[in-house]
């Protein structure tokens, strides 16, 4: 029998896999079902399978949820496979994460080397953000994983010429579309530069190439959505989101389309959040902005607006983490709630908001690593081999995307940012490598290294003084930092000035230097295994600790008692019918019912707004004894408050005494998920003797 050695590489990686499986895994279970929205539509796609083709929202089939399939379809099958569970449904994104970890260390690994790859290995592994999205059960991390595979299909295509691996990367990046729609698309320009700049074939073939592969990539993107679109409506889902033609394309182009880009009017009943248009959807939501209980009480007034300072603490229902108030938390976890709400600037992601702490510790090194590497690898015309092809896509994937993040004013979420992390990770490692040749050598060249260490703690000393004031954590790490990374690059400046040559004692300088770097992402992703991030908004760092968090608010919605009383209600006065409520919108009631029981619950979408059903199909369900109890009042609403004003004047009100629970006045409180409206004017209204010819 062969016998098992276990090199130093092989020891390496296996560390830093164990290490990105102990920051994944951890105590998982305290985040529960996460964010409510999706894990209740998870639950509905485990009961038949035309709920799991559609990602229908409820048990019956008759809203979707707003979100491509694929990444919930493994959700479901993780469930029916482990059983339905916070954890079963997590468990996707946490492995995602890990094999990400592995697939990032493979790509460097061909182009430049073991050190650079397990160094770019361990940067992703402990990236905040990342490891926030690992835990929660946004697709995000799925679609990160996705989109590294089609990086290594497309670096093998670039030095091969291969057209094979070209149109295997464009497939993925298509099936990476059906977990994110067009986020998945953020990576084209990498691609394609990269393909057209290779010069192993000649200009003409790589056009005729990419012309092949685009097909591929729109044949694979929209084949899910056409299929969809093509079935009648009367046997499918409405489109969650859709709003108006109860149609994937309308979803795709519109909501989770040209909304992102801050292009266009609102499809959810409101502007985009942004400088012009002042409050509208986000996706942290899990689409859109979330609502809010004080910037509205009019019926037809769908969507909050962003007046004054205070919008990001008055939406996420909590209050800041730090005196100054610039700093939103999120109901037991910190981030903020809408990215296109900061000032978009290029220092967005260096400001003190609810963005930088979770991205942006390392990309000094990133970008000075990059500079590095180009010199030293001479990056001009032509791209002739990995190491040039390598650069032009990282670069690429992180250029676009940072200038995207920095400024715009579209529909986009903190926890987002896990887009940026596996270029910065990768380009850190590369960086630190090239940098290190270059550092060995004479001239201006040669000083880079000492440089970018010292600018990247300038930068994290300037993130964690954001924090100063929150707790005793952050002056620790700024010691921490100026004793290995400052004093470190001090000794190593001054050994470069006296010309000492030392290669074993410079290396030993960087080394702990990087340790001083790496302690704050640590630490900061450190936080998730111990403190529940909020399930809608999920971010790594001190404010998890600040907010006291010791389970996710949105964990196991059994554990509270605000819907219980009406759960019972219901259950016990349910007779033949199909949805036993009706209301609004997903959040709050139709969540909780869903997921404490096997019951339907029919709403107008995520945000109340879509026009799933008219007043005349309504009553003929309300005829045939499928719809009797309708909640009137409270959030979404809008596009179907004629069926509530119906409901209203026709059904008979249900005393609050006997199903509203004395010890809560709004269920959001118990639930901690933001909701659209105030819950105080909400009523039950019973339409068993309602007359349908009024």
């Amino acid at each position: 029998m062969k016998k098992l050695k276990l090199s130093k590489e092989k020891l390496l990686l296996s560390l830093i896999l164990l290490l990105s499986g102990i920051l994944n895994f951890t105590n998982l279970s305290i985040e529960g079902y996460s964010n409510l929205y999706y894990a209740a539509g998870v639950k509905s796609m485990t009961m038949s399978f035309k709920n799991f083709f559609f990602v229908a929202f409820d048990p019956t089939s008759f809203i979707s949820i707003d979100k491509p399939p694929l990444g919930f379809w493994l959700q479901a099958i993780s469930a029916k496979i482990f059983g339905f569970s916070g954890w079963s449904i997590l468990l996707p994104q946490a492995l995602a994460g890990i094999i990400s970890v592995a697939i990032i260390y493979i790509i460097v690994k061909r182009s430049f080397g073991t050190e650079a790859a397990l160094l770019s290995a361990l940067f992703l592994a402990v990236t905040p953000v990342f490891v926030a999205v690992s835990r929660n059960n946004t697709c995000d991390n799925l679609l990160v994983l996705t989109l590294l595979l089609a990086c290594w299909a497309i670096s093998i295509a670039a030095e091969k010429g291969n057209i094979k691996y070209l149109l295997m990367c464009l497939a993925i990046v298509g099936i990476g579309f059906n977990i994110k729609m067009l986020q998945a698309y953020m990576v084209i320009p990498a691609i394609y530069i990269t393909y057209l700049l290779s010069n192993a074939v000649s200009l003409k073939k790589r056009i005729i190439h990419l012309m092949a592969g685009t097909m591929i990539l729109l044949v694979v993107s929209f084949s899910w959505a056409i299929v969809v679109d093509l079935i009648p409506a009367a046997n499918r889902p409405y489109v969650g989101s859709s709003t108006t033609y109860n149609s994937e394309l309308e979803l795709i182009f519109g909501h989770n389309g040209l909304e992102r880009l801050g292009i266009g009017s609102s499809s959810t009943g409101g502007g985009m959040g942004g400088a012009k248009n002042q409050g509208g959807p986000t996706d942290g939501m899990p689409g859109g902005t979330p609502p809010t209980g004080n910037d509205s009480s009019s019926a037809n007034s769908k969507r909050p607006t962003r007046n004054d300072g205070n919008f990001e603490k008055r939406m996420q229902g909590d209050t800041p983490a730090t005196e100054d108030g610039k700093r939103g938390t999120t109901n037991g976890g910190g981030g903020g709630s809408m990215g296109g709400s900061e000032k978009s600037s290029i220092t967005r992601l260096f400001s003190n908001n609810s963005m930088s702490d979770q991205i942006i510790w390392l990309f000094p090194l990133a970008v000075f690593g990059f500079i590095a590497a180009a010199l030293k690898e001479k990056l001009k015309p032509t791209f002739n081999n990995r190491k040039k092809s390598a650069l032009i896509l990282w670069s690429m994937w992180l250029i676009p995307e940072f200038i995207y993040f920095s400024f715009t004013t579209g529909l986009f979420h903190p926890y987002y940012l896990t887009m940026l992390a596996p270029p910065i990770a990768a380009l850190t490692g590369i960086g630190i490598v090239s940098m290190w040749e270059l550092h060995k050598e004479d001239g201006l060249k040669s000083w880079i290294l000492p440089i970018a260490l010292v600018v990247d703690g300038l930068l994290q000393l300037l993130i964690l003084s954001y924090y100063y004031k929150t707790s005793s954590i952050p002056k620790y790490l700024m010691i921490a930092i100026s004793l290995l990374c400052f004093v470190s690059s001090i000794i190593i400046i001054i050994l470069k000035l006296l010309k000492n040559k030392n290669a074993k004692l410079s290396k030993v300088l960087v080394s702990t230097a990087l340790i001083g770097l790496l302690i704050t992402p640590i630490v900061w992703s450190a936080t998730t295994m111990l403190n529940a991030m909020s399930g809608t908004f999920p971010s790594a760092g001190l404010s998890l600790i600040s907010s006291g968090a010791k389970g996710n608010p949105n964990m196991n919605t059994s554990n509270n008692s605000s819907n219980s009383k009406l759960i019972e209600f219901l259950t016990s006065h349910k007779t033949t019918e199909k949805y036993i409520l009706v209301t609004s919108s997903t959040n709050g009631y139709a969540t909780d019912i869903i997921l404490k029981t096997n019951e339907s619950v029919m709403t107008w979408g995520f945000f109340g707004t879509d026009k799933a059903i008219t007043l005349a199909q309504f009553k003929e369900l309300v005829k045939k004894g499928e719809v009797r109890y309708v909640m009137v009042g409270g959030q979404g609403g809008g596009s179907n408050d004629e069926i509530m004003t119906w409901a209203k004047s026709a059904g008979k009100l249900v005393a609050e005494s006997e199903w509203k629970d004395s010890t809560t006045t709004k269920t959001s409180d118990a639930i901690k998920t933001p909701q659209f409206g105030g819950r105080s004017s909400e009523a039950l209204y019973d339409l068993k003797a309602a007359d349908i010819t009024k």
